[in-house]
């Protein structure tokens, strides 16, 4: 072939592969920009890089109802919103951002790949990104009684977002920052983050399913109706001192239980006749002291003695 010819047909087969390349490029993900991965948002976990995650029946679900793959998970964008987030995306469509390419995400159920969290804890944000950009993050968490098996709106987040990062570093592929996580979510809730860019017009939205831990009972308080047990250790026995007994204060809570009395009569019962039994103290005096029954003993002995006399008299 001559070289002008082979020339030729080279310069025609660039002019027509340029339109396909450029539209190739211009779709790649390589060219879009990020979502968190940790805590897992649900477009990266059901991507083809989601792993197991991918392959849970909430992601099958996912991309069956949205007719394709999250290939693209880092390219959920919405251009021109300037702020106005609640006015643009819709109630129920707020993981897709209200994109028809991700409506898969806005299905409601309980089962998403999940991230445990702990209540009023530190949040380490990991976001994903292909490419730097400035702007801000913004961090929701669904109020307390959130439903996962509903839609999720917009009335399901605070009017304000829990914490706000400006501008972080994109450090090795990815923008990682701390923020403190309210104190008072148990169980399922959603974290949806919004990355509002001021170097681009476009504003980036994503929901991380997260997991709290349920409310535990707050140690030495027992739960509300609950019987208080007393330790062992600290149980009355037959040792006891009788000025111990005496000097506690009496009160409803410290009243001894019904098994507490019954076990003290057998140890009283047990004394041997050599062995001086430990009287009890109470404060209502219903029996008498050891030096009033020795002064009535004196007593009748006196008593027993002048009569003896005066009947001695009388006789003479």
């Amino acid at each position: 072939m001559p070289r002008t010819t082979a020339h030729r047909t080279a310069a025609l087969a660039t002019a027509a592969l340029s339109p396909l390349l450029l539209g190739l490029w211009a779709a790649a993900p390589a060219q879009a920009h990020g979502a968190p991965t940790d805590p897992v948002s649900r477009v990266y976990a059901c991507s083809p890089e989601g792993g197991a995650d991918a392959r849970t029946a909430a992601c099958r679900a996912a991309i069956a109802a949205n007719g394709t793959s999250f290939a693209a998970w880092d390219n959920l964008r919405v251009a021109d919103v300037n702020g106005r987030d609640r006015q643009t995306v819709p109630d129920g469509r707020l993981c897709s951002g209200g994109l028809p390419a991700y409506k898969g995400l806005d299905l409601a159920r309980a089962d998403w790949p999940s991230t445990r969290l702990t209540p009023g804890g530190t949040l380490r944000m990991t976001y994903a990104s292909t490419i730097a950009h400035t702007g801000t993050f913004k961090l929701y968490l669904t109020k307390p009684g959130y439903d996962p098996t509903k839609p999720l709106t917009w009335s399901d987040l605070p009017a304000s977002p829990f914490a706000e990062v400006e501008d972080p570093p994109l450090t090795n592929g990815a923008y990682r920052f701390t923020a403190k996580l309210p104190a008072d979510r148990t169980g399922r809730q959603m974290l949806y983050t919004i990355w509002q860019n001021t170097s681009t017009p476009d504003t980036y939205y994503s929901c991380s399913d997260v997991v709290f831990p349920a409310a535990a009972a707050s140690k030495g308080e027992p739960k509300s109706g609950a019987t208080t047990k007393t330790p062992a250790a600290a149980r009355p026995t037959a040792s006891t001192s009788v000025a111990s007994a005496s000097t506690t204060p009496a009160s409803p809570s410290a009243a001894p239980s019904a098994s507490t009395v019954s076990a003290a009569a057998p140890a009283e019962a047990a004394a041997g006749p050599d062995s001086t039994p430990v009287a009890s103290v109470s404060g209502g005096g219903s029996g008498p002291s050891a030096p009033v029954l020795a002064g009535g003993a004196a007593a009748v002995l006196v008593l027993t003695g002048g009569a003896a006399l005066v009947a001695r008299l009388r006789r003479r």
